[in-house]
């Protein structure tokens, strides 16, 4: 029997599988999808099977040394969809293999074993297979290799073992243990025999007395740390009873709970608005029989598209069937989670960035394992290893964020396609602003397309006020804030109503100028101003992380006349504070929400009432749910138009609609002021109005002029060293040899200095496919990639490829 395995050297010239033989000692434990170690070389590699075969081609093959876990931690189906994301995406097989394992799985690993209860008690008719029970038995925890050593042929006692639930395998990376065990404590005796032993004890063992008291009157398994909190016993008390043979004492696999001491309030179901039921019942159509569904449900902010979600979640579940949920934003998870798993309770499984290593991994192993049926989660999540999965969600599906911008540069959305195809099963892509594509996919027909237009209860979309900063400024006001804002929130504060504020800039300051001599303070690594933080009076770079003391006089002339220009979200909350003494201010940015579970903290706190205003960038923009808020403002709307990037209108479009409609959303009425030097830009306009349709009409007009998607689709390469002339050298030789190599209708331009020409000391040069969607145009690529990689070794030459790209900077 042969594996063919796919190893860890991630480079273009070994990018493909590689045949080994199976020793039979190793055949049980050799699936698709498994994790191994190989000889390559001289080395010992880590490798996944991808494929098994009865013979090989290859004349002289190795032996795969051995088995990394008894689970495969990939499914077969995930095995294919990483092929599928290495040849869309230009990234080798062993990274998008590797992108699906828990980080905590990728480093260097072993496995011990342990005997259950059930091993502990077994006794075998066959002398070695009884030897091999005892030689554990006495040595445990033992490592899984030395094992091996000692029983050559003990494959089949451990498959057994393992089948039977007389043997338990722990998986080991570096010094810490990946699974968490828990010690749980259960009666030895009846319960007479407990009350007779309860009678025996000396009047001084009182401790021991009340733990059997337990017992005898709940006759069951309890954790150990459970009962000592419970009655206030100390492990000693415990630890005699074990002695004396009344209580037996085990240890168990338990899991990391990151909701541990959570209670969740139970979500009742809502009856569901018209539109909301005709939305249901239009989804339902692909669920019997299950087929591949993909549909847009274009739904305006506080229509009831998470009821929605829900009811559908519910029903494939009801199927037997599983679920994923994707969330943009980390600090979209604690609302959901609220939501999901009052209705779902134990079933739902978190997985994102915020959690420890082990609380991922654990999360992730109930879901190998079926234990449960719903997976919530930002962009990762979409790789949650179910196998019978009926239902994918993309809640906010326009988010850039659904794009990695690491290798691999895979989209979120595509990915759910896929698997949506795999396995039959329905893909909701839902927002209030649908991105481009996904709505064009929608009039084309290509895609189902719901529609829920109006707010639930018919509750009106806030009123929106633009204002034009320039008129501010003619009549002498000079603060960040307009007067029709000023108003708006005096008026809050008089009735205790919320507001939300919203900047799309961290920090204090955007940069920080000499008024003496122009002078800006620059990042000495990056082609970008530095951003002032006044927390802990920095300059920070927020590409590379260079951090310098605030200056006292210009570094450049000398003059003390150094000035911070533009606005970041410290300011404001200390503007805020200056111009409304009292009032209450909650941030939240990449500075505020660094910690575990601040997110939801602070969210909390805005919820409960502790703060007046919540202020924040854009991951407060979308989804987040509010009674209380009412005025929603919007510092800087145009801040994104100005921005070299195709999409700068679309994202201004979508930050501003989505913002907006945090307020009103129960039953008072809620109003939007939009500050902006740019009143006249349609974006603007149609996020004033709430009209999605006029602004898409306008935009995609301008999309099919310029030759961008949905029209066409795009490849962007970008090169980067730290010498200028060799990168213009080597760019324009790979331009040319990709010009040769496009088939007719796909056209190259560049290469060009990139927007930020320097990041991190090293210049950056790029240029850009456009092809319609022509099925020859990656293979082509692919070849003259795989041509440069000699090249690329030679000079040090950074390439990266991003395919279908979100951010052109």
């Amino acid at each position: 029997m042969f594996a063919r395995v796919v190893v860890d050297v991630p480079v273009i010239d070994t990018d493909r599988p590689f045949d080994y033989r199976i020793p039979e000692s190793l055949a049980p434990f050799v699936l698709v999808g498994s994790r191994v170690s190989v000889p390559f070389g001289p080395r010992k590699l880590q490798g996944f099977v991808v494929g098994l075969a009865d013979t090989s081609e290859v004349q002289k093959t190795r032996d795969i040394l051995d088995v990394l876990d008894v689970e495969p931690p990939l499914t077969e189906e995930m095995v294919w969809l990483a092929g599928r994301i290495s040849e869309r995406y230009m990234c080798t097989h062993y990274t998008a293999l590797q992108s699906m394992v828990p980080a905590v799985l990728r480093s260097s690993y072993d496995k011990q074993i342990f005997l259950t209860a059930e091993g502990e008690a077994f006794v075998s008719v066959l002398p070695d297979e009884q030897a091999f029970y005892e030689y554990i038995r006495a040595r445990q925890p033992i490592l899984w290799n030395k094992i091996m050593k000692e029983f050559p042929f003990a494959t089949t006692w451990l498959d057994e073992g393992l089948k039977k639930n007389r043997i338990r395998v722990e998986q080991i990376v570096g010094d810490r243990v990946t699974k968490k065990t828990v010690t749980i404590l259960s009666p030895a005796v009846s319960v007479e025999e407990l009350e007779a032993a309860r009678g025996k004890l000396s009047k001084t063992a009182v401790r021991q007395k009340e733990v059997l008291s337990h017992f005898i009157h709940f006759h069951g398994p309890i954790s150990q740390p459970e009962l000592l909190s419970l009655l206030g016993v100390s492990n000693q008390a415990v630890k005699s009873l074990v002695d004396k043979g009344l209580l037996i004492k085990e240890e168990v696999e338990g899991y990391r709970d990151p909701f541990s001491g959570r209670t969740f309030t139970p979500v009742p179901k809502h009856p569901f608005t018209i539109q909301q039921q005709a939305v249901i019942d239009g989804i339902a159509e692909g669920m019997n029989p299950p087929v591949y569904y993909p549909c847009l449900l274009h739904g305006v902010t506080g229509s009831g598209k998470t009821e929605v979600y829900l009811e559908i979640m519910e029903r494939t579940i009801a199927q037997g069937r599983e679920a994923i949920l994707l969330v943009p934003e980390i600090s979209l998870t604690p609302q959901m989670v609220n939501r999901f798993k009052g209705r779902f309770g134990s079933q739902v499984a978190v997985m994102h960035s915020r959690l420890s290593q082990g609380e991922r991994y654990d999360e992730w192993r109930k879901i190998r394992r079926g234990e449960v049926k719903v997976a919530i989660g930002a962009r990762s999540a979409i790789f949650a290893p179910f196998q019978n999965l009926g239902l994918i969600i993309l809640d906010e599906e326009h988010e850039g964020s659904y794009k990695q911008e690491e290798t691999p540069r895979y989209h979120a959305r595509t990915v759910a396609q896929y698997r949506g195809m795999h396995h039959h099963a329905v893909v909701i892509l839902g927002s209030a602003t649908p991105s481009m594509e996904s709505y064009h996919e929608a009039q084309k027909g290509r895609i189902r397309f719901f529609e829920m237009g109006e707010r639930v209860g018919n509750r009106p979309l806030p009123k929106v006020t633009v204002v034009d900063m320039r008129e501010e400024l003619r009549d002498g006001n000079r603060t960040m804030f307009s007067k029709p804002l000023i108003d708006s929130i005096n008026n809050r504060l008089e009735k205790n109503e919320q507001i939300v504020m919203f900047l799309n800039r961290r920090g204090f300051s955007t940069f920080v100028m000499c008024r003496s001599c122009g002078y800006v303070v620059q990042c000495p690594h990056c082609d970008i101003s530095l951003t002032y933080h006044r927390s802990n009076r920095t300059l920070r770079c927020h590409y590379c992380g260079y951090t310098e003391r605030e200056p006292q006089v210009c570094p450049e002339c000398g003059s003390e006349h150094i000035r911070f220009f533009g606005t970041g979200t410290q300011k404001v909350e200390e503007e805020l504070a200056r111009y409304f003494p009292g009032i209450r201010v909650i941030r939240m940015d990449v500075d505020t929400t660094g910690r575990k579970g601040a997110h939801e903290k602070l969210l909390q706190a805005f919820r409960e009432g502790k703060g007046d205003v919540l202020l924040g960038t854009q991951m407060i923009a979308k989804g987040l749910d509010f009674p209380n808020v009412t005025l929603v403002g919007v510092l800087a709307a145009d801040s994104l138009l100005n921005l070299p990037d195709f999409r700068a209108a679309e994202r201004t479009f979508q930050l501003v609609t989505q913002v907006g409609g945090r307020a009103g959303r129960h039953e008072k009425k809620g109003e939007v002021i939009l500050q902006t030097y740019n009143t006249e830009h349609y974006s603007i306009q149609h996020a004033s109005k709430h009209d999605y349709e006029s602004f898409f009409v306008e935009e995609i007009k301008q999309r099919y002029e310029k030759n961008y998607p949905p029209y066409y689709r795009l490849v962007l390469f970008t090169f980067a060293h730290e010498n200028v002339p060799l990168l213009v050298k080597i760019s324009e030789r790979f331009a040319g040899k990709l010009r040769e190599a496009l088939p007719p209708g796909a056209y190259l331009l560049g290469p060009v200095a990139s927007p930020i020409a320097r990041i991190k000391d090293r210049y950056r040069f790029q240029c850009m496919i456009k092809y319609k969607n022509d099925p020859h145009v990656l293979p082509a690529i692919h070849q003259v990639v795989r041509a440069f990689e000699e090249e690329r070794k030679r000079t040090g030459i950074m390439l990266t490829v991003d395919v279908d790209p979100q951010m052109m900077m």
